[in-house]
């Protein structure tokens, strides 16, 4: 999609990336870094001093104990932390729950490490789970489940009660919890992140994953991690070593930076988000669109079926060619494909005068 908005010069509401720069601060200790010859090989599973500083925030933040010499890897980006941590611990036939909506890359992942993807419904409204339907997803095949909260697309965030029911299910099937909390700092409404390995008897067995791209608006920098125990740890470093060698050493200098940032930035971060969301929202309603209030990320997942007839495909084709706005087709994010035919999903990691243009064009698209 973002290279069909390229071509047809709309505005890209589809993928994840904002149009606004980085904290100055952030930016200028990359360039520091790079001036001062901080561009080779670093150590491959991160260098000592971002490993010490996301220990230091994951304790703070996170509520998570994690040693920095054992429990700490950066990797080149969230993505590959994710496909990285499948990789090391799942075994050919072992099962992976996955929660849908999901982001593209959990599905692919699951198969390359051999597994096999079972999914569960996260509910738009209400509680995440059916109970009963997520118990019987467990089984002794189960070797984990991902969980991405803030979710993308549907901006789920699950609530400790909600987390508590997957720890009971993975301690009672002896599960490892994937857990993507790459939005962690997107939350709103004064809603809390809750981290799974936080809870009783979930350190030794969850991998937590998050890195910088949308924290601090640097999605090209591609530097994430994964915290997990010792021994899953050690796995996760081996995938890691033979596939990318090093996150990018420069910025993990920034990156050190980055979690310096005083908690009025994080706070910032929110409510300026939150203010987009609110305005996009309603935007798209009065276009015509069907639209709730995310609770955390920057993404909004819309129907469109009193628009159009069209499948989400078609119909994200024709507005990124007629209105030059670009969105996601909903299929894209779930196992049965019938369940994202009717809708779009739009980002608002953008600029207000962005936002406000992409809304115009959709406003004057809908009444054509």
């Amino acid at each position: 999609m973002t290279r069909l908005a390229e071509e047809h010069g709309a505005i890209n509401l589809a993928q994840g990336m904002p149009d606004f720069d980085a904290p100055p601060r952030v930016k200028s200790a990359a360039i520091k870094a790079i001036e001062e010859g901080f561009n080779q090989y670093e150590t491959t599973w991160g260098s000592e001093k971002l490993r010490e500083a996301i220990a230091e925030k994951a304790l703070s933040f996170n509520g998570i104990q994690a040693d920095p010499t054992t429990d700490v890897t950066v990797t080149c980006s969230s993505t590959e932390a994710m496909t990285a941590s499948i990789i090391a611990t799942v075994d050919a036939g072992d099962e992976v729950i996955i929660p849908e909506p999901f982001y593209e890359n959990y599905v692919p992942a699951t198969i390359i490490g051999g597994g096999r993807p079972r999914h569960v419904r996260l509910r738009e409204s209400g509680p995440s789970f059916d109970e009963e339907e997520l118990k019987a997803a467990f089984s002794s095949r189960t070797k984990a489940i991902i969980i991405n909260t803030p979710n993308n697309p549907a901006g789920k965030v699950l609530t400790k009660e909600e987390l508590k029911l997957v720890a009971d299910l993975c301690v009672d099937f002896n599960s490892l919890a994937i857990t993507d909390e790459i939005y962690e700092h997107i939350i709103y409404d004064g809603r809390k992140h809750v981290s799974m390995a936080s809870l009783d008897n979930m350190g030794e067995r969850t991998i937590t994953i998050s890195g910088l791209s949308k924290t601090y608006s640097v999605t090209g920098w591609r530097v994430g991690y994964a915290i997990a125990a010792k021994g899953i740890t050690s796995a996760i470093r081996k995938v890691h070593d033979y596939t990318t060698v090093c996150a990018p050493a420069p910025f993990q200098k920034a990156g050190v930076e980055a979690l310096k940032l005083p908690q009025s930035y994080y706070v910032r971060l929110a409510r300026e988000y939150q203010k987009r969301r609110d305005f996009v929202v309603k935007s798209l309603q009065k276009v015509g669109f069907s639209a709730t209030n995310p609770e955390g990320a920057y993404y909004i997942l819309a129907d469109f079926s009193s628009l159009s007839a069209e499948d989400d495909t078609s119909f994200a084709h024709r507005i990124t060619k007629s209105a030059k706005v670009a969105a996601v087709p909903g299929s894209s994010f779930f196992a049965y494909k019938g369940l994202g035919r009717t809708k779009v999903r739009f980002s608002f990691a953008k600029k207000d005068q962005t936002l406000r243009e992409a809304m115009r064009r959709l406003t004057r698209f809908a009444t054509k």
